[in-house]
């Protein structure tokens, strides 16, 4: 029996030693988190790549298709006319911008006829009709689009319109009819922010977009 006593005091001395180390359990302790049990051997099975989720165009991205306040007017655009793709829209666009400008440079203007409004016909061909009077001639050369950004986007009774921010380098000249140099340098290109908007009737089966209207951003 004293034996027995003994043990049992040994054991109540140990306990009271462990729950002052320990301490009590309330349940705001921090949990530690639960080892995983060790991930099956993957050799020999199918490997799943998950999507990875696209990215969120921001203002200051180096390659997004439009800014976040042009978002609600490209979804409507999308949702009108499932077929518009953003991307093929500005590489369009910007092909656009290279082959106008370049009409225009040339003073070439049936090639600009059909591609842009009216109004932006008579505003290209009064300058081009001027240079011919001045005896002046543009040697420009498209070196670079930097980027080509929708800026503005919106959707009115299935016209949908929209503007596109560039930024390119272009080194310019304008030379007189000996064709001397009066202006510019091809040596030294400058970058410029042009706004182009375009137009497109949705329910068209024609896919082209017609520019009508031109701006230089501040």
């Amino acid at each position: 029996m004293t034996v027995i006593v003994i043990l049992a005091l040994v054991a109540l001395f140990i306990g009271l030693r462990l729950y002052s180390v320990l301490g009590e359990r309330t349940g705001h302790e921090q949990q530690q988190p639960i080892p995983k049990a060790a991930e099956p051997d993957a050799r020999g099975a199918p490997h799943v790549t998950q999507p990875a989720p696209a990215p969120v165009a921001t203002a200051d991205a180096g390659d997004m298709a439009y800014v976040p306040t042009a978002g609600p007017g490209v979804r409507a655009i999308l949702a009108a006319d499932p077929s518009f793709d953003v991307a093929r829209f500005l590489d369009g666009a910007k092909s656009a911008y290279r082959m106008i400008l370049e009409a225009f440079w040339k003073g070439n203007l049936d090639t600009l006829r059909s591609h842009v409004d009216a109004h932006v016909f008579e505003a290209f061909a009064g300058a081009v009709e001027q240079r011919k009077k001045d005896n002046l001639t543009l040697d420009n050369r498209l070196v670079e689009i930097d980027q080509a950004v929708i800026s503005e986007a919106s959707l009115e009774r299935g016209i949908a319109i929209l503007t596109v921010r560039f930024e390119a380098d272009i080194a310019a000249v304008t030379r007189n009819a000996e064709g001397q140099v009066v202006a510019g340098s091809l040596s030294d290109a400058v970058q410029t922010r042009d706004l182009w908007t375009f137009r497109r009737d949705t329910s068209a089966r024609d896919p082209n977009w017609l520019l009508i209207e031109t701006d230089e951003e501040e």
